[in-house]
């Protein structure tokens, strides 16, 4: 059956989270205060990693929050119904999570001391992770192939719209105070650093013994191991893990598993023509476009 989804000024929304009338609420009406940290990503690009990590950062390190509440009520998707009223409820200072491209964000934030935190990844990476929770997760189209989903993920045919355009509105307030960009990459490279820096961005200052425990309890494992943060307390109707397990690898360079050398080559071209003035400050360029012998066949 096909899926009906929401669209909201020409972008999909998964149905059955979203609707017009929340997303036009969340866009235009919600209240931005002005202690409140948000969360935003381009869906598979470490949501629930970085729910993870904040949480843990606003408790000290202490990971009994982050074991024993849902991440959904720590910090809630609040262009949905219920974490709308969920972000409503909660105690200052608030962390919320969304995927909303910037021109659809939140209108108060702009006139507010709120921050945001943006996490990046590989787009390739990104495309693999969605591809695998699109056949999963209830509320998406399960692909017809990998290549057909590569299209459409060029194309910005998926929901939250494109990768491209998402990453670009983002980074024009890249210099902004109360802006913090950081990328998966860089969060696998050096946990460490990236935890102390995060922790500093959002007045958090932690000592050793609790930046260690918020690495530890961040980690991959222990998320895979955690029920408040890895879906297996979804209902099969919305997610179905006997598909495939949500918190798949949390590796870099997947992609090169995936895509065919005409696939990759595809892909480069689309890239290098519409990342034009943001190209080579991204962590997956640093070392420049791996050739072709390395990609499998």
């Amino acid at each position: 059956m096909a899926v009906q989804y929401v669209q909201y000024k020409g972008i999909k929304f998964p149905p059955g989270y979203n609707t017009v009338e929340s997303l036009c609420f969340a866009e235009n009406e919600f209240q931005v205060r002005d202690d409140d940290i948000f969360n935003i990503t381009y869906p598979k690009s470490g949501t629930v990693w970085m729910i993870e990590i904040l949480s843990l950062i606003l408790n000290g390190g202490n990971p009994t929050w982050n074991q024993h509440v849902l991440n959904s009520l720590r910090a809630p998707w609040f262009t949905t119904q219920l974490g709308l009223e969920t972000a409503h409820n909660l105690p200052s200072p608030r962390l919320l999570t969304c995927h909303l491209p910037i021109q659809i964000f939140p209108k108060a934030f702009f006139s507010s001391k709120a921050k945001v935190i943006y996490t990046l990844r590989d787009p390739r990476d990104v495309l693999v992770s969605y591809y695998h929770f699109s056949k999963m997760c209830t509320c998406f189209e399960d692909p017809k192939s990998f290549n057909h989903f590569l299209e459409s993920f060029l194309n910005g045919d998926v929901c939250f719209g494109s990768w491209f355009d998402h990453i670009m509105g983002w980074m024009k307030l890249k210099g902004k105070s109360n802006i913090f960009f950081i990328s998966y990459e860089q969060l696998k490279q050096d946990p460490w650093g990236s935890v102390e820096s995060l922790s500093h961005f959002i007045g958090k200052e932690l000592d050793e013994a609790a930046i260690t425990s918020v690495v530890e309890n961040a980690s991959f494992d222990a998320m895979r191991k955690n029920s408040m943060c890895n879906s297996t307390m979804l209902p099969r109707e919305f997610m179905d893990q006997g598909k495939g397990t949500f918190l798949r690898k949390g590796i870099c360079g997947d992609w090169k598993t995936h895509f065919t050398v005409a696939e990759s080559e595809y892909f480069d071209k689309i890239y290098q023509e519409k990342m034009q003035g943001l190209k080579g400050i991204f962590p997956w360029e640093q070392t420049g476009l791996e050739s072709n012998s390395e990609r499998d066949p």
